[in-house]
């Protein structure tokens, strides 16, 4: 079974997307992980699954700005869900594959739903995220993004 980072490279290369990958040391931090990129806080795309606190099926992986705080509020808004929360680390792993930290901004499940803040792709030629590992990110063109990633955009900033 390939990893979160082989299908999120091959997804890439399928749809011929403007894309670099960048090695660094193991780092879940958004500010310190910018500075090793070389990249803006604000480019990082911080990905935090969140789910339902009425029903631990609907789940929404909510993509922000890395120098911006979650409103859940406004997730849950987005979501069409009463009240959100943050999803525990373990169902966090569970359900992306991946450690908090390390989860791209990408659905790869059809059970999760994808929201994106505007300013992050607005703001930006590139985002830059951990790509299932927190040893290597990816950098990634911001059209192309949007165009293959299809997320819901809402704003989700406190």
């Amino acid at each position: 079974m390939p990893t979160v980072f082989e299908t999120l490279t091959a997804l890439l290369e399928r749809e011929r997307a403007r894309y670099r990958v960048v090695e660094h040391p193991a780092e879940g931090r958004c500010d310190l992980v910018a500075a090793m990129r070389g990249t803006a806080p604000g480019q990082g795309a911080k990905a935090m699954l969140c789910k339902s606190k009425a029903d631990d099926q609907a789940l929404v992986l909510a993509i922000l700005p890395g120098d911006k705080k979650l409103d859940f509020r406004k997730v849950a808004a987005a979501a069409g869900i009463r009240k959100a929360t943050l999803a525990s680390p373990d169902e966090a792993q569970r359900e992306t594959g991946c450690a908090i930290g390390a989860i791209p901004p990408f659905s790869l499940s059809p059970s999760i739903k994808l929201i994106v803040d505007p300013n992050l792709v607005e703001n930006f030629e590139e985002i830059a995220f951990n790509a299932g590992r927190l040893d290597r990110s990816m950098i990634l063109d911001s059209a192309d993004y949007l165009r293959i990633a299809r997320p819901l955009l809402h704003s989700l900033c406190a």
